[in-house]
Order: C-alpha cells, then structure tokens, then sequence
C-alpha cells in the first residue's frame, strides 16, 4: 500500500481519482508495483525511483549485464531468494550486495541479517525490480545440473546400461520410444531453455568418439557448455527431428527444418539443420527470437559521417541500399535499424527473408521456402504487385535477384538487400559480375554499408593503457586521413589512449560484453558515377572513395578503440584484410 500511497502524492492525485485508484488496488490480487506496472501507470525506472524514495535505498542498475558467480548465488539459499525476493548481485572485500523487490518486508531484512551474520560478511542493499529478480533468480540453477537430473532418470528407466547402441535398424522403434521420453524431452527442452536465457545465436550438439557435447554460440564466439554420455545422442537427434518435423530413419543425408517453442511466455523460432559425419549425425539450431528489441543507429554502431550518410540515403524516394560483408557480419541487423527508422503507417514494407530474423509491427514479413519452389526470384515478382513502398530482400544470391532488385531499385522503390563481398569498393565489381551492366549501377545504388563485427569491451572494467609507438604511429597515420568534414565531429587528442579488457563480475570475467559493428559507407555521386561508367576497376573505385572521404573500416575501429568501445587488439582482428587501403607506414 505504501507504493501506491506514495505514487498518489507524487503525481498530486486527490479526491475521487484517488479514491478509485485506491479502490481498484484493493480489488487487485498482486503488489502495488505490478499494480501500477501491469495498468501502465508507471514504467520500471519510475518504479525504482519511486521506490528509492520511499525506503531511502539505491537502486541497482545495469543489471541486464550481470552474471553472478555459483559461489556467491550459494550465500543465500535459492529457496529463501524466491520467497523472500531477495537476491545476491555480486561480492567484493569481503561485503554483499543484495538486491531487495520489497524492502519494506521486514522478514526479508531478518533472514538477510540473518544470513550474512551466519556467513560473517556484511551487506549492501539496493532495490531491484521483479523482473530484474527473475533474470537474476535462473541463475542458481545450471544446465549441468538440470540436464543431470533428467540423464539420472533416464538411467533409472534404462536399468542402468552405461552403453546403447540404436543404430542398427532393428533398434529403431526403441529409438523413436526414447526420443519420447520424459527425460529426454526434458533435456531438449533445458538445453533449449538455458540457450534462450544465455543470449546464445546457435546451438551445436556434436557426437565425439565417448560423449556428446553440446556447445553455445554467443557473441559471436562457441563455448562447450555440457557433455552428454554418448549412447544419449541417437535419442536427443531424434527428438529434435521430430519436432522439426525430419525423418528420423533418415540420417545419411543433411535435413533441414524449423519449430517454434514457447519459452519464458515467449514464442520462439528455431531453424534445424542436420549433417552426418563420422561419429554421427551434428545439428546446428539457430536461436531466433523475433521479438528481440531492434537496435537504433547507435547500438548498431553507427556514428559521425556514417550516420548522416545514411540519414540522407534513406530520405531518397527510391534507390538500393546494400549491406555488404561475410556470414555473420550483422548485415540484417543494420539493415533491421534502417526499416525502424522508415517504418510508419503512410508506407507499406515488405520484406522476403531466410528466415525472419526480427518481428516488425506494420511490417508485413515473408518468410521464403525454397523446398517449394518460393524463393527469393518468384517473391520479387509477387512483391512488385503488392504496392510496396519499400521492400527488403534478405539477400542478392544469383543473377536473377540481383536483376529483379536491380528492377526495383529503378522503378521508385526504396531497396535494402544484403551481398556477400569484403568491403565496400569491391561491390560494385560483384555486380558487374552478376550481369548487372555498369550503366545501371550509379542510378540504382544509392549507398553500400561494408562491415564487420567486433567485441565490446565491458564499460565497469576496461583499463585504460598507452598505445605502444608502432601503434601510435599507425592511429595518428589513419586519422590525419580523415576527411576536413569527419575531422569536425572527431579530433584526434593530444594526449593518445586506447583500452584493453581485464574482466570482471559483470561481463562474466571474460573482459567483452556484447558486439558493435565496423563500418565504411561507399556513396554513390556524381564522380564515382563518371568512375563506374568508365572504368569499375576496384583501383580506380577506391581513389575516388579516398577522395570523397570515405571512413574506412580501420579508421571506424580505430575512432572506435579511441573512445573505449572496443580494443586495440579488436581493431586489428576485424580489420587486417581492410589494412592495405591505406598505408599503414
């Protein structure tokens, strides 16, 4: 009651509005924070503030970025955490800070004072909300000891055999029997849950010669996360065939399919392929959750000239914009911030994907299937009767797409598509080499996005060092070629610093958190048309870029490395093949 007592006077809430605020909370069957939260009456960051100034405590931020450690998880039993919401958040010298939903429950305060005097630390509080507690709270549980439980079980019901052979046809009813089985649809289901919970983009699930391991891929980067005993892996493969709707007698040649789960009252798509190898049949999941929060220009890494270059591209009423680069190079999603940005209700979007990576509301996605003759060619042909004022195609594969999106482009439609190429300047020798003629180029590009992903160094822990002279050198050569009007938005300092990772609680002890893109942005102008026309050669396509001040992708680093987003070590990993556009003396 105090909340809500406290959220009446702060917004100056008096006579009958009071009365039926007070009335309403009274017929409600919850807290007074998920009250105000669930009618959207206040967000959670004034749920903190406001609670702030009742119980005279900090909040705690940035707790999105937070993993807490096993040993410190143990100083507050999980039982107690769940029933009194109470959480540890983290350890240091020796003191505990600990994230309260309610302070104002003095159980809570006696089991806390209770608990640390018993482990002989003191404490820190800070007020955390509900949903922060609940990030926080699947942390006790590991997929070590959730997949365990169920593998013990499993055991049980096999009468113990440490070995199962199910790969003679005989034994292929048994197989199909186990993959049914509670333990292992419990173990597919944790190890798709803990995937979902960790951020992971894919998960492999490999046989070796005495166990099946089980890898995540997260930022970029794959860590084995659990080991199965071997005779478990004909079960898993064919449980996640049959959800996948894959034959399971079938395991000779690669199989591709797709399923959506329900997990945390979030639907979830899951793309399933299959390979065999020696040992036996690998699949690769890729983890795609479509309500993922889309990045804005900046999150993407998107800054200065970049930036307004795109700005101006996008206002054109027509023209391709192309995101350029190697799997896994974050084309999508930048090209997922642009539609953000164009997106409104006087235009109509459509889009052709393999597969939707991201739900857009108000844009109407398509997702291509191939196996039934709807690919990207025969959706550019259906699209174009659709009205659409703007169109993405997931990617330029062939000579065909590249001339329907070449059509497009040309016949008032905002374009953005995605090609494989290793930067910017040689784009343009790819289309050429995809039959698109030279002359049709410079009216139809209106921008080429080349890039790369690097990693964040995490913002609490990053040390500030001085650059070595070799290095040193090498920045004050790339940025005295920055362009007069760059210049203006980024001056190099006097005095030269760059940042390397140490780690810490927050980013897991691994230093980097998260990833943000590398870019150079090739415009189309009237010079570079002249260049096109006459010779596309990539020498000559890169004096003129240099000359219309082009940031190149090192230089994007090294701005990048200067302002404590990412290392120097990051700078040279994503950008060596990118080095020779200029000299590096």
């Amino acid at each position: 009651m105090k909340i809500i007592e406290k959220f009446i006077e702060k917004n100056n809430i008096s006579g009958d509005n009071a009365e039926k605020l007070i009335g309403a909370f009274n017929l409600y069957h919850g807290s007074g924070e998920s009250f105000l939260i669930e009618k959207k009456l206040i967000d959670e960051s004034g749920m903190l503030s406001l609670k702030e100034e009742i119980y005279k405590m900090p909040y705690f931020d940035k707790i999105d970025l937070l993993q807490v450690g096993g040993d410190v998880l143990s100083l507050i039993p999980e039982e107690s955490a769940k029933f009194y919401k109470i959480i540890p958040l983290g350890l240091n010298d020796g003191v505990l800070d600990v994230g309260m939903v309610d302070p104002g429950n003095i159980k809570s305060r006696e089991i806390l004072n209770f608990l640390t005097k018993q482990n002989k630390i003191d404490y820190n509080a800070y007020i955390i909300s509900e949903k922060s507690f609940e990030s926080i709270v699947k942390q006790y549980r590991s997929i070590e000891e959730e997949v365990g439980e169920a593998l013990s079980t499993l055991e049980k019901e096999l009468g113990g055999e440490d070995g199962i052979d199910f790969s003679s046809a005989e034994k292929g009813n048994q197989k199909e029997k186990l993959s049914e089985d509670a333990p292992i649809i419990k173990m597919v289901a944790v190890i798709l849950r803990h995937a979902v919970d960790g951020s992971a983009s894919d998960i492999h699930i490999e046989p070796e010669d005495k166990q099946l391991r089980v890898r995540f891929r997260m930022d970029g980067k794959l860590f084995s996360s659990l080991f199965l005993p071997i005779h478990t892996h004909a079960s898993i493969i064919a449980r996640i065939k049959i959800i996948s709707n894959l034959r399971i007698d079938e395991t000779r040649v690669p199989q591709d399919g797709r399923f959506s789960a329900k997990i945390d009252n979030k639907s979830i798509d899951f793309r399933v392929s299959t390979f065999p190898t020696k040992l036996g049949e690998k699949v690769v999941i890729r983890v795609l959750d479509p309500y993922e929060n889309l990045k804005t220009y900046e999150e993407v890494g998107l800054l200065y000239n970049n930036l307004e270059i795109i700005r101006e591209a996008i206002k054109k009423p027509f023209g391709l914009i192309l995101a350029t680069g190697p799997t896994g190079s974050g084309k999508t999603t930048t090209l997922y911030s642009i539609l953000r940005e164009l997106n409104s209700p006087d235009v109509n979007i459509v889009t052709l994907e393999d597969p939707i990576e991201y739900f857009i509301k108000g844009v109407n996605q398509s997702q291509v299937r191939p196996e039934i003759g709807y690919d990207f060619g025969q959706g550019l042909r259906s699209i174009v009767r659709q009205d659409p004022d703007i169109i993405m195609v997931g990617e330029i594969r062939d000579e065909e797409s590249a001339s329907l999106v070449t059509h497009a482009a040309l016949t008032g439609h905002i374009v953005l598509s995605t090609l494989h190429t290793n930067n910017a300047i040689s784009t343009i020798s790819r289309l050429v080499d995809m039959k698109i003629k030279p002359f049709l180029i410079p009216p139809t590009v209106n921008i080429i996005i080349a890039q790369r992903l690097a990693y964040k160094l995490c913002p609490h822990c990053r040390e500030k060092i001085r650059p070595t002279k070799e290095v040193e050198k090498m920045i004050i050569g790339h940025m005295d070629d920055l362009s007069e009007h760059v210049k203006k938005s980024f001056a190099l300092p006097k005095e030269i610093f760059v940042y390397r990772p140490k780690g810490c609680p927050k980013c897991n002890m691994k230093g980097e958190k998260g990833r943000v893109g590398i870019f150079e942005i090739l415009k189309m102008t009237s010079e570079l048309e002249k260049v096109i026309v006459k010779d596309s050669s990539i020498v000559e396509i890169g004096k003129e870029a240099r000359r219309q001040g082009m940031i190149t992708m090192r230089q994007d680093a090294i701005i990048k490395a200067l302002d404590g987003t990412i290392s120097i070590d990051e700078v040279f990993r994503t950008t060596e093949e990118q080095k020779n556009y200029q000299n590096d003396d």
